[in-house]
């Protein structure tokens, strides 16, 4: 069954790094398709990719070199939930690089593309059925840039 619903991605001539980049970052991902402008664009010149087709971890994407008009802000984001800290850790580094660190797991790349980084642990955590075990999670994940589960594990539990 193919996709009805595919992110359409705007970029200003980097969607086949970018592209090239995300796909190395989770299992079942790949460039699909890159088409090349056949003739010179008001976005670069011929020959250049103009739409690159992407899976990330299972969900189709598709790049597009369209200039510098738009960029992407916060509205949009993408959202890795991780099994453990060591997939945190290793996606905070990388996607964090030539970007910026926001607050409670956000970041954003060098493309400027929102990312959530989420421990799976905090999802259980934010659903306990303590309500103050929960409350006590959420109010350690407001003060947290990359998220810590061994910490947020320790606020639950009230130390």
């Amino acid at each position: 069954m193919s996709q009805k619903v595919t992110p359409y991605l705007w970029f200003d001539g980097q969607a086949e790094d970018a592209a090239r980049f995300y796909v190395g970052l989770l299992p079942d991902s790949r460039i699909e398709k890159v088409t090349r402008a056949p003739a010179d664009t008001p976005s670069g010149p011929a020959g250049m990719a103009l739409t690159v087709e992407f899976t990330l971890a299972g969900l189709r994407f598709i790049g597009l070199n369209g200039g510098p008009q738009y960029q992407f802000t916060e509205a949009f984001s993408l959202q890795i939930v991780c099994d453990d800290q060591a997939e945190v850790d290793r996606l905070w580094s990388v996607l964090s690089d030539g970007g910026s660190e926001g607050r409670c797991g956000w970041l954003k790349d060098r493309w400027g593309m929102s990312w959530q980084i989420v421990p799976r642990r905090l999802q259980e955590l934010l659903a306990d059925v303590n309500p103050d075990r929960a409350r006590r999670a959420m109010e350690a994940m407001l003060r947290m840039n990359k998220l810590n589960i061994a910490e947020l594990e320790r606020a639950a539990d009230g130390h």
